[in-house]
């Protein structure tokens, strides 16, 4: 490769790893955040464009149709998929950049067990039985991706009902630490670290595959024990491990590019799960090693639930002073959000201050409910997260929960026996009025009983929830004279 375009590839990596940067700081303000996606599409176009300038690349025919294939299917799934498939979608997006890491650590494995050119010069070793970092990363980064591949697979089968959301197998977290040490065994024999203890052998083609299928195993049994209501921390958790798997394999290939973005996603994703497990007040080795529940006999939740129809909640929202709507999953699974957008419009009209208050783990995966809402026209002043509504619901008239149910369940901060003690959640209890708009008395995606639809002050407005919406608009406009 000649320096001036040895200097035009490393010069472009910069440039994308730039544009990385400055798209993700985009993306942490809902009003920059489409921007943001937008440069960091331009930076990933850019690498793309460059690893075609590096020397000795081969089969450019299959990479190109490879890349045809890829962003075709990529186009036609994001078009096409719902918003309620949202968070499948990302689980599986995940699991790929986890599989391609996988698959970029296998292939060089594979290439690795090769003969050095000269035995005689490294006492008749192969080159795997000289521990090196290449070796090592080129192990670690295939075992995370495997592991980031499989679990994320089987969080796409729980979000999109395949799956039971719980499956606890007896005595799993035993099984995965065998698993994880015959893994790290079979890893260290292969690098050629056993020939240190007298135990060395010369590395095969079976220890890459025993390693990747315990690999791939392991991700499998890792998730298969995790809570429904755990899903948005482990997808994050996900996310973060495809980063760091793509950064070792990056190396592995001294691909400045994936380095940088591999270590970007998973610095970002290692926070947003921390951000997660805080909102839910669930340490990630909770989520990861303990079966989402908690022992006891859960309180028995008094009286019953309240009915109330369409034109009674119109009247109450339309003479009150606050509104705020707490919108959760069955928002999107109602394709509510615009309706609900309305009604706010039509109360706003009237003089009525209206906010919209989100959970951190409201829906199936971070910030599900702000792209819900912004895909309706919310304006983002109205939208607030937990901290800053919480304080202002003593002072709300009517709060209106159309599909949110664990994150404004207040059994969290009352019974000790619940699933969801401790988790913080939106304190809808305290308004004055509290009208929950829901199909039918079924439990949340946690699989608990709501003492909030029971509470002397919370009336249940049943129904589809755009039907019921539609239903409120209609009321609202009629108190306005059909306007």
């Amino acid at each position: 490769m000649s320096a001036a375009l040895a200097f035009l590839v490393k010069a472009s990596y910069f440039v994308a790893a730039t544009l990385f940067l400055l798209g993700l700081q985009r993306m942490a303000s809902p009003r920059t955040a489409r921007s943001g996606i937008h440069w960091a599409g331009v930076g990933m176009l850019l690498a793309v464009v460059a690893t075609f300038l590096l020397p000795g690349l081969h089969n450019l025919g299959l990479i190109l149709v490879a890349l045809l294939l890829g962003a075709t299917l990529a186009w036609v799934s994001g078009r096409k998929v719902a918003i309620t498939d949202m968070p499948q979608m990302v689980a599986l997006y995940n699991g790929m950049g986890g599989g391609a890491a996988a698959a970029i650590g296998a292939v060089e494995l594979l290439r690795m067990l090769a003969p050095v050119a000269d035995p005689a010069s490294v006492g008749g070793m192969t080159l795997l039985q000289i521990p090196h970092p290449q070796v090592d990363l080129a192990l670690l980064g295939g075992l995370i991706g495997a592991i980031a591949l499989s679990g994320s697979v089987v969080a796409w089968a729980k979000l999109d009902g395949r799956l039971e959301r719980r499956l606890a197998l007896p005595g799993h977290n035993l099984v995965n630490v065998v698993l994880l040490l015959v893994a790290v065994a079979i890893a260290l024999l292969f690098a050629g670290y056993g020939f240190a203890f007298g135990i060395g052998t010369a590395p095969a083609v079976w220890m890459v595959v025993a390693f990747f299928l315990i690999a791939l195993a392991l991700g499998v049994l890792a998730t298969l024990p995790i809570g429904g209501a755990d899903m948005p921390v482990v997808i994050s958790l996900y996310n973060a491990l495809t980063g760091l798997a793509v950064a070792f394999e990056g190396y592995v290939l001294q691909n400045e590019a994936l380095i940088i973005a591999g270590t970007m996603v998973g610095a970002a994703g290692l926070l947003l799960t921390r951000l997660m497990a805080k909102a839910m007040n669930r340490k990630v080795s909770k989520v990861l090693f303990a079966s989402f529940g908690a022992s006891g006999q859960a309180q028995a939740i008094e009286g019953a639930q309240k009915p109330i129809e369409a034109g009674d909640v119109a009247a109450m929202m339309a003479f009150a002073e606050r509104v705020v709507i707490v919108p959760g999953y069955g928002l999107a699974v109602a394709q509510a959000q615009h309706k609900i957008w309305e009604l706010s419009q039509k109360l706003i009209e009237r003089g009525v201050k209206v906010r919209f208050a989100i959970h951190p783990v409201a829906g199936r995966m971070p910030g599900h409910m702000n792209v819900l809402l912004a895909e309706a026209g919310v304006p983002y002043d109205l939208i607030a997260d937990m901290d800053e509504i919480n304080p202002e619901f003593p002072a709300t008239d009517v709060a209106l929960v159309i599909g949110a149910n664990d994150v404004v369940n207040p059994v969290a901060k009352t019974d000790p026996a619940s699933p969801i003690y401790g988790m913080p959640v939106l304190d809808v209890a305290a308004a004055r009025n509290v009208v929950v708009i829901k199909r039918g008395r079924g439990t949340g995606f946690a699989g608990i009983e709501n003492a909030l639809f029971y509470a002397d002050n919370a009336r249940m407005l049943y129904g589809d929830g755009a039907d019921m919406a539609a239903q409120l608009v209609a009321e609202v406009k009629a108190l306005d004279g059909g306007h």
